[in-house]
């Protein structure tokens, strides 16, 4: 493009790039850049003459350029496809007729911070710097799968919107960065897909709003991030899928509502994750899916546990903040697949690891009553009998106090009606106690059971009083078995 074919906006800006100067050619700082359709040709710059300015624009000794404008309307389709450009390109609170196409291009630098854009296509383009779409908004799609930036990538506020497009609204899927991805408070209705990224900083989601509602919100399966990923006081109304993903540090999901009536909120399976925080925010509307995550932290308040969980394989180091046993065991009984051994014993083993021995022993006689509603009725009712006798082992005490009851009773009984003695001449004397303890403890003898001989209701008290010390002793050594195996 010849200079003399340029308007007086367009050589304003040829004149400036080669010192690198700024060209603002705003009216107002607090105008909204949505109004830029409007805009003469005073603001008028075509994108065929940015271009060519960016590809073999003139160049001063001493000089870096880069193209620094602002409050400019730029029509045409700025096209970059697979070009190499050695300088920054800062197009701020400018407005795009058509969306821009840098398909391969590599960057020194590209800032669309607070421009209005109908979408951007750049996949597979390489930013040596770092990316700033600060305040941005696209009513379009974001096509940024496959890039490469070796700084940070910005989108604070940016907004991003286009509710019929069928594909994901932002796709920075497969994408590299080499610094953090800073979103905070942005808003996008339609998909977010980071799945495949690796991001080698944070990511910074904070106050956020993501919605796809029914469908995926937050596609990140597979996302590798090399700090935190921080989605505080956010909202995110669809599915946030991280499967696979890997976050060194901690995902921070506090204050954070996340919804999708009847399917999971949050699938997070086979995850590697360093602290999971899910505290102090509205009870989940949706399902929580942590099936095969590992986790060194789980940081789970039991209000922020929704009605329907899936946790079998999950494991975990510490699970904090420390709470009782029956204030963790509800959410066992929301597992989706049933009954799951592996949920108790990981539970199990977090309260050991805190010294909580007595918090174990009641999740481990939950697991067996939990177990016992799985079984055919015979095995219902011997699991009854032993929890009611002693607690399936762990707690060793009742079978005490069922054995000292029963002393008890057999004792008065039989001291109001002695027994006839079966021979007379040869009989030692009669002792309740004794008798009684001979008829419960059937590997112990006192020589009172072979001696006397109840009649009628004695009798029958005799043969339960038997029965009774049987079962007392069968289920302490089955409960007794089974305790010393968890140990």
């Amino acid at each position: 493009m010849e200079i003399s074919e340029l308007t007086a906006a367009e050589e304003r800006v040829w004149r400036a790039f080669p010192r690198g100067e700024s060209v603002d050619l705003r009216e107002d700082p607090d105008e909204d850049t949505a109004d830029g359709g409007g805009w003469g040709p005073g603001r008028t710059v075509r994108a065929r003459g940015l271009r060519a300015l960016l590809l073999d624009g003139p160049r001063h000794d001493g000089e870096i350029a880069s193209l620094n404008l602002a409050g400019a309307r730029i029509t045409g389709r700025l096209d970059l496809q697979y070009a190499t450009i050695d300088h920054p390109l800062r197009l701020r609170h400018c407005h795009f007729d058509e969306a821009p196409r840098c398909d391969g291009a590599r960057l020194r630098e590209l800032n669309l911070s607070e421009s209005v854009l109908p979408g951007l296509t750049a996949h597979a383009l390489h930013v040596d710097g770092v990316l700033r779409m600060t305040r941005t908004r696209c009513h379009g799609t974001v096509r940024l799968g496959g890039a490469r930036v070796t700084g940070s990538l910005y989108l604070e506020s940016a907004e991003v919107a286009a509710p019929e497009e069928e594909h994901p609204v932002l796709q920075l899927n497969q994408a590299a960065i080499g610094g953090d991805l800073r979103a905070p408070g942005l808003r996008t209705h339609g998909q977010t897909r980071l799945n495949g990224a690796v991001i080698a900083g944070s990511v910074n989601l904070c106050e956020a709003r993501l919605n796809h509602p029914g469908q995926g919100a937050l596609d990140a399966q597979t996302l590798s991030v090399g700090g935190d990923m921080l989605v505080r006081h956010a909202e995110v109304r669809g599915w946030t899928g991280l499967r696979g993903a890997r976050v060194a540090g901690r995902l921070d999901l506090s204050y954070t509502l996340l919804s999708n009536p009847g399917s999971p909120a949050l699938r997070a399976g086979s995850t590697t994750i360093g602290e999971l925080w899910l505290r102090k925010g509205p009870p989940m509307d949706g399902s929580l899916d942590l099936r095969r995550a590992q986790l060194e932290v789980l940081l789970l308040e039991p209000e922020s546990v929704p009605d329907e969980v899936r946790l079998a394989g999950l494991t975990y180091t510490s699970l904090t903040p420390h709470a009782s046993a029956e204030y963790r065991l509800p959410m066992l009984e929301r597992e989706r697949d049933g009954y799951v051994p592996h949920a108790y014993e990981q539970l199990t083993a977090a309260y050991r690891r805190t010294g909580d021995d007595h918090a174990a022993r009641l999740v481990q006689l939950a697991k067996q009553r939990r177990h016992r509603r799985t079984l055919p009725w015979y095995g219902r009712v011997w699991g009854l009998v032993q929890d009611v006798a002693v607690g399936y082992g762990f707690r060793p005490l009742r079978a005490a106090g069922w054995l000292l009851s029963l002393l008890a009773l057999g004792s008065a009984a039989f001291a109001l009606h002695h027994p006839q003695p079966l021979n007379a001449g040869e009989a030692p004397p009669f002792h309740p106690v004794f008798y009684t303890l001979d008829l419960l403890l059937p590997v112990i003898s006192f020589g009172q059971d072979s001696a006397f001989a109840p009649r009628g209701g004695y009798q029958v008290l005799a043969y339960v009083l038997v029965l009774t010390g049987w079962i007392l002793a069968t289920t302490v050594v089955a409960g007794v078995t089974r305790t010393v195996s968890r140990q």
